[in-house]
């Protein structure tokens, strides 16, 4: 039994020492095959490292040029110029020192006209009259009759006493020479009847069967109406003022605190109430009248006034926004106020940074001539600045309106 098992457990040795030696094998055959494609990868990728580094920039430049700024603002050209969008290069240049106070425009003398009542008596409109209507020279505006009042029509009293006083003087001239009427006695009548025919000639040329004829004495606009149909006027009293417009006075209030700056004001810029328009002296053949030289017992103010073109459009009487342009200043960076937009107390513009790319910029302002306003800091010479259309600029940032794409530069 021995003799059988022995060669039995040899065997079996043999098989198993056979099998270890082949996964052993097999073992080291997959190791190897792993390294060796990782090898490969490793050497790929740095083949791919080292040809890209040769095609151009290095890998830090590369980075960067995908980088972007986080605020920037993404407006197409088409959507900027539907907007109204208009940049400008920024650029110094010449600007005057401004005084910023306000004032009130005045009708220049000469060019306005108040028209009064020559009798008393109870006034009629044959036509509407509204303040602002045109009239011409001798335009009929009103009527004032005594028709209907117990003294009657003062045109027709001064013809019955101009006829009574005329016969009475031809009487007397025939008689003078003759000594039945003294020299003395025909002085007094003479009087009578020069007195009469002024009186009748001066209502004459007004009187009508309705009344007395309120004539307009120059041409231009009705002004103000002071008097509403039916009211009783006695004699002198203002009815209506008539205005030409073709000249106004700027009468701005100073503080005196400026007093040394007067002598050097040489032009104004002004607002009105009733639009956003900014007008100009120079622009409206404006001068400078007077200044003064002394304050108001109550308010401690300086006149300075001004004289300048009506184009029309200005209405006299109107408090306006003044700024006063005195010294020049060179090198100054300033832009159009519309480029300016205000946020929490802070002002900004918009630079456009290429084709469709913006960028908020913090500005410190200076002086404001109502146009223009100076830039203390912010902005240099060369940026591009958006001057008109700046509100839709700051919607586009306020309204998340930028497209989802990144914006490389």
């Amino acid at each position: 039994m021995k003799k059988i098992y022995l060669p039995l457990a040899f065997a079996g040795a043999l098989l198993i020492s056979l099998a270890s030696c082949h996964g052993g094998t097999a073992h080291d055959e997959h190791e190897h095959a792993h390294e060796h494609a990782e090898t490969e990868a490793e050497a790929h990728a740095h083949e791919a490292d080292h040809d890209h580094n040769h095609e151009g920039e290095d890998p830090h430049n590369h980075a960067h040029a995908g980088e972007t700024h986080g605020d920037e603002i993404i407006l197409t050209p088409e959507k900027a110029k539907a907007a109204g969008i208009v940049v400008r290069e920024a650029q110094t240049g010449n600007f005057r020192q401004v005084i910023r106070t306000s004032g009130e425009v005045m009708a220049a003398q000469g060019d306005e006209a108040t028209v009064v009542a020559a009798t008393a008596g109870i006034v009629s409109f044959p036509v509407p009259m509204v303040e602002g209507k045109q009239v011409g020279k001798g335009t009929n505006l009103m009527v004032v009759s005594a028709r209907n009042l117990a003294e009657g029509e003062p045109a027709e009293r001064a013809r019955i006493a101009y006829e009574a006083a005329k016969d009475e003087y031809d009487r007397a001239s025939k008689l003078v020479e003759s000594g039945i009427v003294s020299r003395k006695e025909f002085a007094a009548i003479k009087e009578t009847y020069e007195n009469a025919r002024l009186g009748y000639e001066a209502l004459r040329s007004g009187a009508g069967k309705g009344g007395q004829r309120v004539q307009s004495p120059i041409g231009g606009y009705v002004k103000t109406c002071l008097v509403k149909e039916g009211d009783y006027v006695t004699v002198g009293q203002p009815l209506m003022t008539i205005t030409q417009n073709r000249r106004l006075y700027l009468r701005a209030e100073v503080s005196e605190r400026y007093y040394k700056d007067l002598p050097g004001v040489v032009s104004a810029n002004f607002k009105t109430p009733y639009d956003d328009r900014v007008y100009s002296l120079d622009e409206l053949h404006g001068r400078v009248l007077s200044y003064g030289k002394s304050t108001d017992e109550t308010l401690y103010y300086l006149p300075i006034t001004f004289e300048f073109d009506n184009r029309g459009d200005i209405v006299p009487g109107s408090f306006v926004e003044i700024y006063l342009l005195s010294g020049e200043m060179t090198d100054v960076m300033t832009l159009p106020k519309t480029a300016i937009t205000e946020e929490q107390g802070l002002n900004f513009v918009y630079l456009q940074l290429d084709e469709e790319g913006y960028m908020k910029q913090e500005v410190k302002l200076g002086a404001d001539n109502g146009r223009d306003v100076q830039i203390l800091s912010g902005v240099k010479p060369g940026d591009r600045v958006v001057v008109e259309g700046a509100y839709h600029v700051k919607l586009a940032s306020a309204s998340n309106a930028i497209p989802a794409h990144t914006h490389e530069h």
